[in-house]
């Protein structure tokens, strides 16, 4: 039983990889649905939790700050921070010393 094109409502489909393609328009679109594509832009820490805008962050290592002579040492808080767009590897926020900070994810845990 194939799944029904969601453009033409024929059910002349078939599987390609990770798509699913018609037969008779030629449309495609994920297995998985909508869900897979944000799954994938999920920004996570260190430990895989998954961050979202406003949420409170912790720095696990000190990082030294391009432009500054003040490192940001482990233990330092960043809340509210904010996701980049299309980056799953950085998020933007300020800490009490420093601001406008772009962090790598994978130098923090989820407070």
């Amino acid at each position: 039983m194939s799944t029904p094109c969601p453009q033409c409502t024929l059910e002349n489909t078939y599987v390609d990889g990770a798509n699913h393609v018609c037969a008779d328009c030629g449309f495609e679109w994920p297995l998985a649905g909508d869900e897979a594509a944000v799954d994938s832009l999920a920004v996570r820490d260190s430990n895989g939790n998954v961050l979202a805008d406003g949420d409170t962050v912790v720095v696990i290592k000190d990082l030294k700050v391009k432009g500054s002579s003040i490192p940001l040492k482990q233990g330092t808080v960043i809340k509210h921070i904010r996701l980049v767009p299309d980056d799953a590897e950085h998020i933007e926020g300020n800490s009490d010393k420093i601001k406008g900070l772009v962090l790598k994810t994978c130098f923090l845990r989820k407070a």
